[in-house]
């Protein structure tokens, strides 16, 4: 199937490794034109180095005007940004009793104000051509409490936030969606060091939580992108989608 994607111009935050690098690769095999984003210099050099012709940029989309600089860069080394895939994110904490508010308001800010700024500062150059796609990686954990409550809260914001946006913005023709992935098994993520450390634990974890049987893969995740940033999906607008083998609870 043909996606249209030819020659399309793409961001993807936290893109050096990970879902994120994972998302970047299926944009490049479609022919866009696809750059990342990411803090560390050694692992985007890194994904440059494994993708020839992936662009990268430097960036803390923790702070504000790191994300407007990076949108700026972006806008002036392509010429426009087409599709923004807001995938910066991570947890930290533990029980709610046993978190700062500090460490709240810090998962907030990585998981989603980073996506709402960078939506808006996005937004702004698509509108000058009624076109474009925005989407959010959140997780299945956004609507229900199966992760750290830090990542739980900053990840069902951003649920909610992809379909107010997104019946805001496609007046002005650009379609904002989410992917919500569940237990995803790659060599940097967290599942890959759990299952090192107890196979056995993961092992009951996956028979007993994934319906599937299996974790899911990075490139699962890529496909549902391409798809949905795709003029193949233009009547799916502010849907966040559960990609995860039946692993969650919640029956939408």
């Amino acid at each position: 199937m043909d996606l249209k994607l030819q020659g399309k111009k793409v961001l993807v935050t936290g893109g050096s490794k990970g879902i994120g690098l994972g998302i970047a690769a299926a944009f490049l095999r479609e022919g866009a034109d696809t750059a990342v984003a990411a803090r560390g210099g050694e692992a985007l050099q890194e994904a440059a180095a494994l993708y020839p012709g992936l662009r990268t940029f430097q960036a803390d989309v923790m702070q504000e005007a790191a994300r407007t600089e990076l949108m700026d860069r972006c806008i002036a080394d392509m010429g426009q940004i087409d599709i923004l895939i807001n995938n910066a994110g991570g947890s930290a904490g533990g029980a709610t009793m046993d978190t700062s508010l500090r460490t709240f308001e810090e998962a907030m800010q990585l998981n989603f104000f980073s996506a709402v700024h960078l939506s808006k500062l996005a937004a702004e150059d698509m509108q000058q051509r009624q076109e474009g796609s925005i989407i959010n990686i959140s997780s299945i954990f956004g609507r229900e409490s199966g992760g750290k409550p830090t990542y739980n809260s900053a990840k069902a914001a951003m649920i909610s936030h992809t379909k107010s946006l997104a019946d805001e913005l496609i007046t002005s023709g650009i379609r904002v969606n989410g992917i919500a992935p569940g237990s995803i098994l790659h060599p940097t993520g967290n599942w890959q060091k759990r299952l090192d450390e107890d196979p056995e634990k993961i092992q009951a974890f996956v028979e007993r939580e994934i319906p599937a049987g299996r974790f899911g893969t990075v490139e699962e995740i890529a496909d549902t992108a391409v798809f949905l940033a795709s003029p193949r999906a233009s009547w799916i607008v502010g849907a966040s989608l559960n990609v995860d083998g039946g692993q969650s609870n919640a029956n939408f």
